[in-house]
């Protein structure tokens, strides 16, 4: 169980302080979409510390339909690419 502070950089809307549970799928669901939609490399490379590739694969299967379709197709390529 990962639990991290939220950066207010990238969560903006969640209340100062505010720790997510990045075992709680709806949680790591947000953390990944934030990150991948509104962070640089220095916030993907520390997603990829705090979470495993197959966490990330599984929690993008469930969020990319919501996500813009640049970035959808980029980190489509990317899972494509990382089998």
């Amino acid at each position: 169980m990962v639990n991290l502070r939220a950066d207010k950089r990238l969560f903006w809307f969640l209340k100062d302080d505010v720790k997510l549970d990045l075992s709680e799928p709806s949680h790591l669901d947000m953390y990944v979409q934030q990150i991948i939609t509104h962070g640089g490399a220095e916030d993907i490379k520390m997603l990829f510390k705090n979470i495993s590739l197959r966490q990330f694969e599984l929690s993008f299967l469930r969020l990319k339909r919501f996500l813009p379709f640049e970035v959808n197709r980029f980190w489509e390529d990317f899972i494509g690419d990382s089998k």
